[in-house]
């Protein structure tokens, strides 16, 4: 189990990061929105060698990054496990480099990992969850790497739609 971080002197939680890459980061990003103790998301950009890149470098599957949301979360609301649950259910966790009709490197399922406690939660869930599937799980669970912010305009995108 991740470990929740100790109240800082200020007698606040710090509060935690984690990223995932689960298809289309519009998606992932208003799923996680929804989660009570997430207290901030942000898509981007993750796993690849490109510093800074732009959306347009990454759909063109030249830059190795995935679309990603990371997202900063209070853990006396929220723990890393119940984030993981709600990763495997948003998302074909089956399908490598592809969800749904969003095909390409860029929309690979990943666990970024920020401490052993993440990629040892993010081990068992995902040895828990490929009990319920008859293919092979093909999320990566791999270390944190920079993450680029996207361009603004698609930031809350699908909230800017009103959907």
């Amino acid at each position: 189990m991740a470990q929740a971080p100790k109240p800082s002197e200020t007698g606040k939680i710090r509060l935690q990061q984690a990223t995932f890459g689960a298809g289309c980061f519009w998606h992932v990003q208003e799923e996680f929105d929804r989660v009570k103790g997430v207290k901030e998301t942000a898509v981007g950009f993750a796993g690849g060698t490109v510093p800074d890149p732009s959306y347009e470098l990454v759909c063109g599957g030249e830059t190795g990054h995935a679309e990603v949301v990371h997202l900063k979360y209070d853990p006396t609301q929220v723990s890393y496990e119940k984030l993981l649950e709600v990763f495997w259910q948003i998302h074909d966790p089956t399908q490598k480099d592809r969800q749904g009709p969003d095909v390409g490197k860029q929309y690979r399922s990943a666990i970024f990992y920020y401490n052993d406690g993440q990629k040892t939660a993010a081990e068992r869930s995902q040895q828990a969850e490929q009990k319920k599937h008859k293919r092979p799980i093909v999320t990566e669970i791999v270390p944190a790497s920079d993450f680029f912010r996207a361009a603004e305009y698609h930031q809350k995108y699908l909230q800017k739609q009103g959907r």
